[in-house]
C-alpha cells in the first residue's frame, strides 16, 4: 500500500501527480523551500525550533525538484522570520527562498542572499580569538558560500558549515 499525501481539493490519495501537494497549505507563516537535501533539520535547528513553541512545522525532505533535482522544505505556521534569522538560513541554505503566508497566499517572496560579511551571526571557533575574549562583536569575511568558507576578521581563522552548525 502507498503512502497517502495530501491533494489540493482532497484529504487522501493513492498516488501523486504533478498537481498535489506532499504538505498542506498554510494560512499564514513562513516557508522556506530549495533547501539543500537533507539539511532541513538544520534550518530547524539554527532557527532554534524544536517543537516546543506550539507552531505547527512541516518538513518535507528528498523532494523532487526540477533545479535542485531534490531539495527539503520547511513550513511553519504562524511565524513570521526576522532578517536576522533569515541571515542565518543562508550559511546553511545558500540557494533557499523564504515565503511568508497570509491568508493563504504568498504575501513576500525572497531569495536569501549572504553579504559578502557578517557580524554578530556566529563566534569564532578560535577559542584564543579576541572576539572570544574582549567585547567585539564577531566578524567575518565570506570567502565562499556554497560549500560555506567563512574567514575570521580579527585571527584568519576559517570556518566552514560543521563549525557553523556546532554553535546551534
Amino acid at each position: 500500500m502507498k503512502p497517502s499525501r495530501c491533494r489540493t481539493g482532497s484529504s487522501l490519495s493513492k498516488g501523486i501527480s504533478p498537481k498535489e501537494l506532499y504538505v498542506k497549505k498554510i494560512r499564514n507563516g513562513t516557508v522556506i523551500d530549495h533547501i539543500l537535501a537533507g539539511h532541513a533539520l538544520d534550518v530547524l535547528k539554527i532557527l532554534g525550533i524544536d517543537g516546543g513553541e506550539g507552531h505547527i512545522v512541516s518538513v518535507a525532505m528528498n523532494v523532487i525538484s526540477k533545479k535542485q533535482n531534490k531539495k527539503d522544505i520547511v513550513k511553519v505556521e504562524n511565524r513570521e522570520l526576522e532578517p536576522g534569522e533569515v541571515d542565518k538560513i543562508a550559511l546553511i541554505a545558500p540557494s533557499a527562498t523564504i515565503s511568508i503566508i497570509r491568508d493563504y497566499e504568498v504575501a513576500e517572496k525572497t531569495r536569501v542572499k549572504l553579504p559578502d560579511s557578517i557580524r554578530g551571526i556566529v563566534r569564532c571557533s578560535n577559542p584564543a580569538c579576541v572576539s572570544n575574549a574582549e567585547p567585539v562583536e564577531p566578524k567575518f569575511s565570506v570567502e565562499r558560500q556554497d560549500p560555506l568558507r567563512l574567514r575570521c576578521y580579527y585571527c584568519v581563522r576559517i570556518m566552514e558549515k560543521t563549525d557553523v552548525l556546532k554553535q546551534f
